[in-house]
């Protein structure tokens, strides 16, 4: 077809959200793209529609709410609930007291579940405007798009010329869509963490053991970024990444990362979703050094594993003495999800000369509880299992317990506590009968 075809095509399609979201009747599961892919204006045109017209059993699935949206207040449950897949800061309160329910998972896995284990009846997304040949980009929110609305029955779009154009495979043409609106609101934009005195101490602790040429992987949190800001004088450096950060940004710019020695997808940086600033939106649009893919090429540790010296950089809630770490509740309270820090953990351990680091203040509310436990919190979910997790660090160092019997583990995190809790540890770790 010519371009004129194709914005024919366009036009019929092109509708208001009020108009598309009354093809969504009660009962019907709603997939939305991750983060800045959900289509805001659709989501909140259906939850106004949903309590006039007192329909009931919609379900609307999420990874990362950015928006204190409609359908998240308490008395929307029964007309139209939430379904989060990541926790995050506007969805967490629902999901504690039960108005929203959340999936849990292994963040390369999401595909799979929507693919043989989640049908959704719609799938909807915000996307950058059409080009010329008919597609539109799923900007910074790739992870589960395709995967998603390939189940669907039907497949809505809303376009917003903020929507930053993103090269890759996050794409889908006119011709795959039964409706689209317009919504250009500008797109939520998130501050980064500040960076504290601990966490530039953590950051230059881990930055030490990474060497020019390794790709990184970030993940979210004041740890991570202070991570980044250690490595402005590496060289060589590479990003394989779930999340596009700020950080990132700024390491390209000063010529630290510069993807050369990539054994994979050399002279690109491989992410599928982003949140961020402006700038970094702006950075992402049409620049073909940086690619959006699919989360469950991104995450899969068999392709992390493919990168010599991959590095893998997280934050975590609190670890037990055994080495098994929470880093998505506090004790049964949900706080956030497993996201893929599992699958990059797992990745850096195929990567030949591969590391992978979990970081942690080692103490909250002003010294007086430490986050390294004889136990973990009761009901705390575990994230990373004690046989996975490489390295540990906090702001009194790094150990490995990697390869550590359980007495050399339990010695190795009373080491990095604070020390106003190491004899404490010691002695519990003794009961336990984790140190002779």
């Amino acid at each position: 077809m010519s371009t004129s075809q194709w914005e024919k095509m366009y036009h019929q399609k092109l509708s208001s959200a009020e108009e598309i979201v009354s093809q969504i009747n009660s009962d019907s599961l709603c997939a939305s793209a991750c983060a800045l892919g959900e289509p805001v204006g659709l989501s909140q045109a259906l939850a106004v529609r949903a309590e006039a017209e007192n329909l009931t059993g919609i379900s609307h699935h999420l990874l990362l709410v950015l928006k204190d949206l409609k359908y998240l207040q308490p008395d929307m449950t029964d007309k139209m609930k939430h379904v989060s897949w990541f926790t995050s800061g506007y969805a967490r309160k629902p999901v504690q007291n039960g108005s929203a329910d959340f999936m849990p998972c292994f963040y390369k896995d999401a595909p799979m579940l929507w693919q043989e284990f989640v049908k959704p009846d719609v799938f909807y997304a915000t996307v950058s405007p059409m080009d010329k040949h008919g597609w539109f980009s799923f900007g910074v929110a790739a992870s589960v798009a395709r995967a998603a609305m390939s189940r669907a029955d039907k497949t809505f779009l809303e376009v917003n010329r903020h929507m930053p154009r993103a090269h890759g495979t996050g794409v889908v043409h006119i011709s795959e869509v039964d409706a689209i609106s317009e919504n250009h609101s500008p797109l939520v934009e998130l501050a980064q963490a500040p960076i504290t005195p601990k966490d530039e101490i953590v950051g230059n602790l881990i930055a030490e053991h990474i060497p020019d040429g390794a790709t990184i992987q970030f993940g979210i949190g004041s740890i991570p970024n202070a991570v980044g800001q250690a490595l402005k004088n590496k060289k060589n450096l590479g990003v394989h990444s779930e999340m596009f950060t700020e950080t990132m940004v700024d390491l390209i710019e000063c010529g630290a990362i510069n993807n050369l020695r990539k054994q994979i997808n050399p002279n690109k940086s491989i992410s599928c979703f982003a949140i961020g600033s402006r700038r970094m939106y702006d950075f992402i649009d049409d620049n073909p050094g940086i690619e959006f893919h699919s989360i469950d090429y991104v995450n899969d540790p068999t392709v992390i594993g493919q990168h010599d010296n991959f590095i893998s950089i997280n934050a975590t809630i609190e670890v037990d003495l055994i080495g098994q770490a929470c880093s998505e509740s506090i004790g049964t309270r949900q706080f956030s999800g497993t996201g893929g820090q599992v699958d990059f953990i797992r990745g850096a351990g195929m990567s030949k000369d591969g590391k992978s680091f979990l970081a942690i203040h080692s103490t909250a509310k002003n010294d007086t509880i430490s986050k390294i436990k004889p136990v973990l919190t009761m009901g705390a979910h575990v994230t990373c299992s004690k046989n996975e997790i490489d390295y540990f660090a906090t702001e009194y160092g790094i150990v490995r317990l990697k390869g550590k019997t359980a007495s050399q583990r339990a010695k190795a995190l009373i080491s990095i506590a604070h020390p106003n809790f190491r004899e404490e540890l010691t002695q519990s770790a003794r009961q336990m009968h984790l140190i002779a």
